[in-house]
């Protein structure tokens, strides 16, 4: 009776060792089923997102056609947006003329402090970036007294750069420059631009650097429309009806008129920074 009683107690444990493997089993198939689900749906927006990338990126040398062509299909460098569907996805297309923006490289500090004032710097500070800013990209003349931007001033800073004395390379280098702060460089780069070789064009300037231009209280520049349409930043935005997007920004200069060999070369390829 008692090894019957025994036998009883060693297949009840039994059962519940089978039981919770059971359970364990369905919790590992669970687990791996959600894995793979997980995995499968990443795979699949990568490649939404490869695809939408593909489609921004084609869809500069489409605004670069349309700007080069004569006809009816002409799309200025005005800043219009121009809207385009494609079954599933919106294409956003924008160009915007390099004419009416700053040149860190040739503007003068009265502009380039204007410029901060109007984007929210206070004017001392606007005033000691903008000479900084031109301390960055002229060098130090042997025996002349050191200006207010200078390395030594850096290196007081506790930074382990300096000038140097050469111009910028990129917009975002001026984020670089003493005084200059991550938000204060956010709200200055959209309005810089290193291909335009002459002050910015009234006409063709942003609201904000339309203003810079009338409180330096100068004359505005000569309009050069027809050169300022050859040099020029296109942005596009490509979304999904799913709400998954790419975008691309891209400057480029172009040769109206198919004189050229190559009508269009890219100088600068990048994502958009709150363009």
């Amino acid at each position: 009776m008692k090894a019957r009683w025994l036998a009883g107690e060693d297949n009840g444990f039994a059962l519940l060792v089978v039981l919770w493997t059971m359970v364990m089993l369905s919790f590992l198939a669970f687990a791996i089923i959600a894995t793979g689900r997980r995995q499968m749906r990443m795979a699949a927006l990568e490649r939404l997102h490869a695809q939408l990338q593909a489609q921004a990126d084609g869809g500069v040398w489409e605004a670069a056609f349309h700007l080069l062509d004569p006809a009816r299909g002409h799309w200025s460098a005005d800043g219009v947006i121009h809207q385009v569907r494609h079954d599933r996805i919106v294409i956003q297309y924008r160009i915007v003329s390099e004419g009416g923006k700053v040149n860190p490289n040739l503007a003068s500090p009265d502009l380039l402090a204007a410029l901060l004032r109007v984007i929210g710097a206070q004017d001392r500070i606007a005033q000691t970036v903008a000479a900084n800013i031109r301390a960055w990209r002229f060098p130090l003349q042997q025996g002349a007294t050191p200006p207010a931007g200078s390395a030594a001033a850096y290196v007081a800073a506790g930074l382990t750069y300096g000038p140097p004395g050469a111009p910028f390379q990129t917009p975002e280098e001026t984020g670089l420059v003493l005084g200059m702060t991550p938000g204060l460089t956010r709200q200055l780069l959209p309005y810089l631009s290193l291909y335009w070789d002459a002050d910015p064009i009234l006409s063709l300037a942003s609201p904000v650097v339309r203003q810079a231009l009338v409180m330096t209280g100068r004359n505005p520049a000569p309009d050069d429309e027809a050169r300022a349409q050859t040099i020029v930043g296109i942005d596009v935005t490509v979304t999904d009806t799913s709400g998954a997007r790419a975008l691309r920004h891209a400057v480029i200069t172009a040769q109206p008129g198919g004189n050229a060999a190559s009508p269009v070369r890219i100088v600068q390829w990048d994502m958009p920074q709150n363009y």
